[in-house]
């Protein structure tokens, strides 16, 4: 299981930012909820039930709205004596309660949690005042299109995690296990390691497992992105959420349903969202001052002319202080912001790209430098015996047996290709003190005799000689020695990925520098590097080697992304400013210890991401200036009573609703 323990660790960061939500306005960056949309607004629940109609979800402001118009038309065109005084004032009340009464309650459930300086609490004391003043349809018109807002706001949110709420549709709750060769219908939960899964045409995989059936095509789009058909193969592995396609199949489950790769791809979508940006950061700290500080410069404002105007009208200068308040309101960088990053998160992880943070997201968009492994990042990671040299005086198929027996232990896809060619494992074969010595290969005993499989250098390390030039060899080698004595090797050929010449090409044309680093024999590397395009490889690394080629890059104070797929490949992947691991060939290690993971192995991807990345970073900005350009200048009309209630209205609401609009536009795009 590739994801059975990753981003554990976020829940304890995700459980402190839960504490420490925004005091000022709404935070829509919370995990998904199954069901109706209910997330928190600072410490307030509020539901946006994403299934309800437009009706239900805008009959509020409907009819306030429809109130505000009738009492507008008795003010201003068609005047009726009967309409002043307590029944005007009461019709514009009764406009205000369908939209005024939530908020009144949001902001009362605020104070009693200590936070007064809430965004409600701003809303209610402009709108209240405005009615103080006699400024009544204004006083509703401020809540009417906060409200209007408000609605639109949840939607937004609903759509952004909509391709991420979509994944939990993947699992079917049900599954047919064959008892006694019946298939019987059980809950997914309660299935057993070792159930044996009948999957018909068009059905979902519940869990994962393998393919016991000769061949199958699935559908593996929940897990990759890609809807290509992928052809699985007797004894392959198979992931819940896989489609089945027209023909019968069996799967042996191999994890249990909460264990299962989807499940963990869900919580690290969901967890995604603790770790935030700075931008996120900073907006979050802002908002905390800010609010105050615009409270109190609103008494001033209110109260401070009385001591230097000579024709001080109190409610002008309230009214001023009131239009100040309203369009002062951060809502629209606080909404936004988050809705941003959660729609590039989104959107990535549509095309199976999983960022394990809005943070990571933020830092792919600077990346200077992309260093990639070679195998099983570049390369398709699936080797083919090419030949076999073994020296005259050992017997070939036993070195052989010897060899597939030993490379059993290893996880690595060389061991796959030694087993393809030499056939089944002799089980009486027996070996003892087997030790993986990293970045060299495999050591063990025989019959009180020595054998070395790996590369060269591990003959190098036991001083056992050999009569060829390693470096004349093009293909990848695998070195042989038995009784202390060299006995051979095989030659191993690995496949250069589809996409990974077009990968090398959108990387330049993002200005990144491309590095390629590796175990395998450097002029393998270099055959591989300049078939690719890449200037820079290099080959015979250890893991230390590779750290220490990434510290030479980071010394130059520039950013890096490490790609990698394997256990070797975790310390460089830690120790880059973004770690990308390839989620299907990849190890474990690799997979916990990257920021982002790439579900397909396609290289690709890596451009795909620092693009996504980009063009999040591009909308958060974007959003940034316009809310601090549009407010700033209002704010100073209102200030010098320039600005009425309706400049505000559209300096809070209409500025938050545009920024909203902008933050989804990522959800339309393609990369």
């Amino acid at each position: 299981m590739k994801l059975k323990k990753m981003i554990h660790q976020d829940k304890e960061v995700k459980n402190a930012t839960n504490k420490a939500k925004s005091s000022c306005c709404c935070s829509h960056d919370e995990p998904v909820h199954s069901d109706n949309e209910a997330h928190d607004h600072d410490g307030h629940d509020h539901e946006h039930n994403a299934s309800g109609s437009w009706f239900k979800l805008f009959l509020p402001s409907i009819v306030s709205f429809i109130l505000l118009i009738f009492g507008i038309g008795l003010d201003n065109y068609f005047p009726q004596d009967w309409f002043t005084g307590y029944v005007r004032i009461a019709l514009y009340a009764i406009a205000y309660l369908p939209v005024g009464l939530p908020v009144l309650k949001e902001a009362y459930e605020s104070i009693v949690k200590g936070d007064i300086f809430s965004e409600f609490f701003l809303m209610c004391i402009a709108t209240i005042g405005a009615f103080a003043i006699g400024e009544y349809p204004e006083g509703v018109a401020v809540m009417l299109f906060y409200t209007i807002g408000e609605t639109f706001q949840g939607m937004a949110v609903n759509r952004a995690k909509s391709s991420i709420k979509s994944l939990l549709d993947q699992r079917p709750d049900e599954v047919h296990i064959l008892e006694n060769n019946v298939a019987v219908k059980v809950k997914a939960k309660e299935v057993q390691i070792g159930a044996i899964i009948q999957l018909k045409a068009g059905e979902k995989l519940g869990l994962d497992g393998e393919l016991l059936s000769d061949s199958a095509s699935f559908n593996t789009a929940a897990l990759t992105g890609e809807s290509k058909p992928d052809t699985k193969k007797k004894g392959e592995t198979v992931l819940a959420g896989m489609i089945n396609g027209n023909t019968i199949a069996e799967v042996k489950v191999t994890t249990a349903y909460s264990d299962s790769k989807l499940s963990k791809i869900l919580e690290l979508v969901q967890n995604a969202t603790t770790k935030k940006a700075p931008a996120e950061l900073f907006i979050r700290k802002f908002a905390k001052i800010y609010t105050p500080i615009v409270v109190f410069l609103a008494i001033g404002i209110c109260l401070i002319p009385m001591v230097f105007v000579d024709d001080y009208v109190f409610t002008d200068w309230l009214y001023r202080a009131l239009v100040f308040l309203v369009i002062s309101c951060p809502c629209a960088l606080v909404i936004s912001i988050p809705l941003g990053y959660f729609g590039g998160i989104g959107a990535a992880s549509r095309n199976g790209i999983l960022f394990k943070g809005s943070n990571f997201l933020d830092s792919i968009s600077t990346i200077q430098n992309v260093v990639v492994d070679k195998t099983g990042t570049m390369t398709e990671g699936v080797f083919k015996v090419q030949e076999v040299i073994i020296k005259p005086e050992f017997d070939k198929d036993e070195i052989l047996r010897l060899v597939n027996a030993l490379e059993n232990r290893s996880t690595h896809p060389v061991a796959t290709a030694i087993h393809n060619h030499v056939g089944p494992i002799d089980s009486s074969v027996e070996l003892k003190e087997i030790e993986e010595i990293s970045g060299h290969g495999l050591k063990a005993t025989h019959n009180g005799k020595e054998l070395f499989v790996g590369n060269f250098k591990l003959l190098d390390k036991y001083s056992i000689s050999y009569d060829i030039d390693p470096s004349s060899i093009v293909y990848t080698t695998i070195a042989i020695a038995y009784e202390s004595k060299f006995a051979g090797y095989l030659t191993i050929a690995d496949e250069i990925k589809a996409d990974a010449k077009e990968t090398v090409s959108k990387l330049k044309s993002l200005g990144v520098k491309l590095t390629m680093l590796s175990g395998d024999k450097t002029n393998v590397v270099q055959f591989v590097a300049d078939k690719l395009g890449i200037t820079k490889a290099f080959g015979d690394l250890l893991p230390e080697d590779k750290v220490n080629k990434v510290n030479e890059i980071k010394a130059k104070n520039e950013t890096i992304a490490f790609v990698g797929d394997g256990v070797n490949d975790a310390p460089v992947i830690a120790l880059s400013t973004v770690g990308i691991a390839m989620g299907g060939l990849g190890s474990d290690a690799a997979i916990e210890t990257a920021d982002v993971v790439i579900q397909d192995d396609k290289p690709s991807k890596i451009a795909m991401a620092i693009n996504i990345g980009k063009q999040t970073k591009k909308i958060v900005w974007q959003n940034i200036t316009l809310a601090f350009v549009v407010k700033a200048f209002v704010l100073i009309l209102g200030a010098g009573g320039l600005a009425t209630m309706w400049e505000a209205v559209f300096a809070d609401v209409g500025v938050a609703l545009l920024a909203i609009l902008n933050a989804v536009r990522i959800q339309r795009m393609r990369f």
